[in-house]
């Protein structure tokens, strides 16, 4: 997965320096939020490119720009300008846009899977051609495991008699349906590590 851009750190005095402790709230919660608006709707604008919105995550840091202060305003920008590369998958501009925050860039691993999440599931601005092209990419994927799978199922029925290719190609989407659910869960384990390493940093 992409790397999550709410964990970004900013030190900053005033407003800002509030993010730490409002990025456990709900966003419902977040919305709510008045005496620290700036930070809650930058949280917010950060969510939303987690979930690659770019159009939502723009409308909070806006809103987060006209309610911080003049000295956080920078700071916002930057935060911004790496949430939305994140949202409109851009790897280099993000990379760069994390640099600027003084952090540490994301790995060549995280960056050619944003690369990668650009050409299947592109952003709207992209344009038609990109959109077909990325469907036609994930079908072709869904093909391929499932004959992947289908192989795979063939070949451990093999020993025991085998069996025909409709049962096989059930097996296989079965297999590949699982593989999918395992690598999910250990992401999702990786993920967590991965957060609470950077809280306790």
């Amino acid at each position: 997965m992409p790397p999550k851009q709410r964990q970004i750190r900013m030190q900053q005095q005033g407003g800002l320096a509030a993010m730490q402790q409002l990025e456990n709230r709900s966003d419902e919660e977040l919305e709510r939020e008045q005496k620290f608006k700036a930070a809650a709707q930058a949280i917010l604008g950060a969510r939303a490119a987690e979930r690659y919105d770019a159009k939502t995550s723009r409308e909070h840091f806006r809103k987060a720009l006209a309610a911080a202060r003049p000295q956080e305003r920078m700071a916002l920008r930057r935060m911004a300008d790496a949430s939305l590369a994140l949202a409109e998958r851009r790897p280099d501009d993000l990379k760069a846009a994390v640099e600027r925050l003084g952090q540490a860039p994301p790995s060549s691993r995280q960056l050619l899977l944003l690369r990668f999440m650009g050409i299947v599931a592109p952003p709207a601005s992209a344009g038609t051609f990109a959109r077909v092209r990325g469907i036609a990419i994930i079908v072709a994927l869904v093909v391929a495991l499932i004959a992947v799978g289908t192989g795979i199922a063939k070949l451990i029925a093999w020993p025991l008699g085998g069996v025909s290719t409709l049962v096989a190609v059930w097996l296989g989407l079965l297999i590949v349906i699982v593989a999918i659910v395992v690598l999910a869960l250990l992401g999702r384990r990786r993920q967590a590590r991965a957060k609470a390493a950077a809280k306790t940093g």
